[in-house]
């Protein structure tokens, strides 16, 4: 999607990067960009020595971002080299990050080409069986993710302040940020913020139950599952990790429902405490999806005026709620 945020590189950056990353003696013999993103921009190279990488390359430091969007490249860059070196988990590989600035004014990364497709292009074209084997084959990639234990929560990458916050109160910060960036972007919200925030508070309490950080992917919807031949091959973009609630990964929010995943996953949560941390992280979500229209400028008037009915529909579930 086009997006405000995403950078374009000539062909001779390109050159200049890929020189930096694999040799002077190697050549990009074929360049394309690939525009299914909505952040950063990359590029599927094919080079001279045969190799096919994926180059990533983050917005510009002084670009409009959400809060939590700050240096978020380095946290996919760490967060691919733990789970790898973890294994049990298919990813790709790192190649070499650079964040120096210096050869071109962003953050960018090189790392392995993936030979499959992106789940949500083919599922409708998948046997009812294929689609159970597939999200089955998720929930038990997704338990081995959330099985990593961090030492604090937050978000990936970020360097703890030894304050030991509590998951509750790393959470209402992040909630609150993301207020602040509405607030700052223009935003139009379904309420006012204060009434967003005294209803947020009701729903805090049940986050005291998480007392463990776990790593958690956060955006493992369904265009960031590659699978070939009726399996998952890889499991991509890590920008978004942080060491928290397993209950915020996207399969557990209110867009999917899938037996087959929870199945994999070994559990239900069906407890009322996991419900109302689930509703809370729903609408974290959807307020995100909405404000970040604002920040990245989209041009796609249909997806801006999904997000705010997505978002009204939201608030009107969430704030409706009987505690």
């Amino acid at each position: 999607m086009e997006s405000f945020t995403k950078v374009q590189l000539n062909d001779w950056q390109l050159s200049l990067l890929t020189a930096a990353a694999f040799g002077t003696d190697v050549q990009i013999a074929s360049s394309r960009e690939l525009t299914a993103g909505f952040f950063n921009t990359a590029y599927d190279l094919e080079l001279s020595d045969g190799r096919s990488v994926i180059l990533k390359v983050a917005p510009d430091p002084e670009t409009e971002t959400l809060s939590y969007e700050k240096d978020i490249m380095r946290a996919e860059v760490e967060a691919l080299r733990l789970v790898r070196a973890a294994g049990g988990v298919p990813v790709p590989e790192v190649y070499s990050y650079d964040d120096s600035l210096q050869l071109v004014p962003c953050p960018y990364f090189f790392m392995e080409k993936i030979e499959g497709q992106p789940y949500n292009e083919v599922k409708e074209s998948l046997t009812e069986e294929q689609r159970y084997s597939i999200e089955y084959e998720l929930g038990q990639y997704q338990r081995r993710i959330n099985a990593i234990e961090g030492p604090a929560f937050g978000l990936f990458g970020k360097e703890s302040d030894g304050s030991g916050l509590t998951w509750r109160e790393t959470f209402r910060s992040m909630l609150l940020n993301l207020l602040q960036d509405a607030v700052r972007l223009g935003a139009r919200l379904p309420a006012e913020q204060q009434e967003i925030e005294q209803v947020l508070e009701l729903y805090l309490p049940a986050l005291d139950e998480v007392t463990q950080p776990r790593l958690v992917h956060w955006d493992l919807w369904n265009g960031n599952i590659f699978v070939r031949d009726g399996v998952i091959v890889s499991i991509i973009d890590w920008e978004r990790a942080m060491w928290g609630d397993v209950l915020l990964e996207y399969y557990f929010r209110h867009f999917e429902s899938s037996a087959a995943f929870y199945e994999g996953y070994g559990s239900a949560f069906a407890s009322r405490n996991e419900g109302l941390r689930k509703q809370l992280y729903d609408l974290y979500l959807d307020l995100i999806m909405l404000i970040e229209c604002y920040s990245r400028q989209y041009k796609d008037e249909n997806h801006v005026n999904w997000a705010h009915d997505n978002l009204a529909e939201s608030w009107k579930r969430f704030s409706a709620l009987v505690l």
